[in-house]
């Protein structure tokens, strides 16, 4: 019997350990292709805690103890353990959805103008969503012109995305469940799919292979975004987390020195950054050192021209189509010259011609583009 119990003290404990090894950022655990056993663990998780608690019972009350007094030790031990991977590092436990969603005027607005925002604009109506609290958060659920939208950020990939929160065509909520190859994975309540925050498709699930449609956003700072859109509402500091905000802007500055989400200030290792361009087919890598030494690339990208251009505050960037084959844009102060033909930096037409088109363009660590775009150029 006393078997029977370490049986179920051991198995207990593994299973316990092994179900948040698999999803969290621990040493290995996000180099591996496991995301399948993770979710079966998951999925099934109270059956294997019921035969190893069966086990555990039974070995205890079935067993005549000698030093009764020993018990205690494996059995704190295995409180410890459930207590700290159910409680104290499950990720919706970490990160927490806001309480309150507090949004503000640009004459109200207490946000720092200098910090990063992702922002978004439908039916007229504009947001601004900073970093520094989606990077806590990591999804914001939130209704911009009439329309539901997912704002999500990923600090360990540097990665913000927008979606419309739209399963099997239907409005859906969403909880942080943990993370996948450094990126974190959103769980939906109806069908308890795991999306990968990156790329916006369930990455295992009923719905594995599904993608969440996707809703053009822009990065910039805080500052430009309120002059490219003077009536833009602004996320502001939910005050029950005013303690778990990042308040030095270094993560944003590329000045963090963690593991996780430090910056290497050197082209294409893993930490360094990216602008990821996307038209049709086709995926590039733009090197962030070289659009700094040079504000403007002009490329061409299956089969179209493109522009990739950065503002004068070294911080706010924008991708376009290239209307004219033939002419490449160059960039003075931050406007966009084409032969006689001048645009704002967000690509806005100066007079009477028309404005350019946007193409979906992401900051991001160099590790995460070519993982979750595996046959892009650089």
């Amino acid at each position: 019997m006393k078997k029977i119990f370490y049986l179920g003290f051991v198995g207990l404990l593994l299973f316990e350990i092994f179900n948040v090894y698999l999803i969290m950022p621990m040493p290995g655990s996000q180099r591996m292709n496991s995301i399948d056993v993770a979710y079966f663990l998951y999925q099934w998780r109270w059956l294997f805690r019921g035969f190893f608690a069966a086990a555990l019972l039974i070995g205890l009350f079935g067993t005549t103890w000698e030093r009764k007094w020993k018990l205690a030790v494996p059995l704190v031990i295995l409180a410890v353990a459930i207590y700290m991977a159910n409680f104290n590092m499950a990720a919706d436990h970490m990160f927490s959805n806001p309480k309150t969603l507090l949004m503000s005027t640009a004459s109200n607005n207490k946000v720092d103008s200098n910090r990063l925002v992702i922002g978004v604009v439908n039916n007229g109506e504009a947001m601004a969503y900073p970093i520094r609290f989606l990077g806590y958060h990591h999804q914001v659920q939130d209704i911009v012109g009439g329309k539901p939208l997912l704002i999500t950020y990923c600090t360990v990939c540097r990665t913000g995305r927008v979606y419309e929160p739209l399963v099997n065509g239907k409005p859906e909520q969403f909880r942080l469940v943990g993370m996948d190859h450094f990126n974190a994975m959103l769980e939906d309540v109806t069908t308890k799919s795991w999306w990968r925050q990156a790329t916006g498709e369930a990455i295992t699930g009923k719905l594995k292979g599904q993608k969440l449609p996707e809703f053009f956003s822009t990065q910039t700072s805080l500052t430009k975004w309120l002059e490219l859109n003077p009536t833009s509402l602004v996320m502001q500091e939910d005050p029950s987390f005013k303690d778990e905000y990042d308040t030095t802007g270094k993560f944003e500055s590329g000045k963090s020195t963690s593991k996780l989400t430090g910056t290497d200030s050197l082209s294409w290792k893993d930490k360094s950054w990216v602008i990821g361009v996307k038209v049709g087919k086709e995926k590039k890598a733009y090197d962030w050192n070289q659009l700094m030494a040079e504000r403007i690339i002009n490329d061409k990208l299956d089969g179209k021209n493109i522009v990739v251009v950065l503002a004068q505050d070294n911080k706010s960037f924008f991708a376009f189509e290239n209307p004219e084959a033939t002419n490449n844009f160059t960039i003075h102060n931050d406007t966009l010259i084409q032969g006689n033909l001048q645009y704002t930096i967000n690509g806005k037409a100066i007079g009477n011609n028309a404005a350019l088109k946007p193409l979906p363009a992401y900051q991001e660590f160099w590790h995460s583009w070519r993982t979750f775009n595996a046959d892009t150029k650089k």
